[in-house]
């Protein structure tokens, strides 16, 4: 692995740790020239998975587009880099399990904000605003109603007169 700082082939791997989803390994490495730390990450290399745009177009899978897309969700927001990528990893392996070589992208859309409406409604919504192409307040407003109406449906109480937590 070459040095992004000096350009050296000559580096240790220092830590190697699994993801979550056991397709990435995350390794700390050093340089022995410069003896400066940086890491890699290591992926399965797995069949071509296709996104079928709504236009009919078709394009490679893009793990970096899709957690472009999360982060610009997730701007200014109380959300990690690690919770962004674990919900790439999970995407990615949610659509990899299903054995096909073209998945819709309206199916990698509802998946990502599925995740984001528990992680950070914020980022749901505007991930939502994006991907719906919401043109006017009132696409807005029904979002943000139809969200409200699902939270408390979530803590409404139940017989005994406690909450129901999902």
């Amino acid at each position: 692995m070459r040095c992004p700082f000096c350009g050296s082939e000559d580096t240790k791997v220092l830590d190697s740790r699994p993801r979550e989803d056991g397709y990435i390994i995350r390794r700390r490495r050093q340089c022995k020239k410069c003896l400066k730390r940086f890491t890699t990450l290591e992926t399965m290399e797995v069949l071509r998975l296709y996104v079928v745009k709504a236009d009919g177009r078709r394009e490679l899978f893009s793990r970096e587009k899709l957690m472009r897309g999360i982060q610009l969700a997730c701007t200014k927001r109380p959300v990690s880099v690690e919770d962004i990528e674990n919900i790439v990893s999970r995407v990615e392996t949610a659509l990899r399990e299903r054995g096909e070589r073209e998945v819709p992208s309206r199916d990698i859309g509802e998946m990502v904000m599925a995740h984001l409406k528990e992680l950070d409604e914020v980022a749901y919504v505007r991930f939502a605003s994006v991907y719906r192409k919401f043109r006017t307040k009132d696409e807005f407003l029904r979002e943000l109603e139809e969200l409200e109406r699902a939270s408390k449906a979530e803590q409404a109480p139940t017989a005994a007169g406690e909450e129901v937590r999902s």
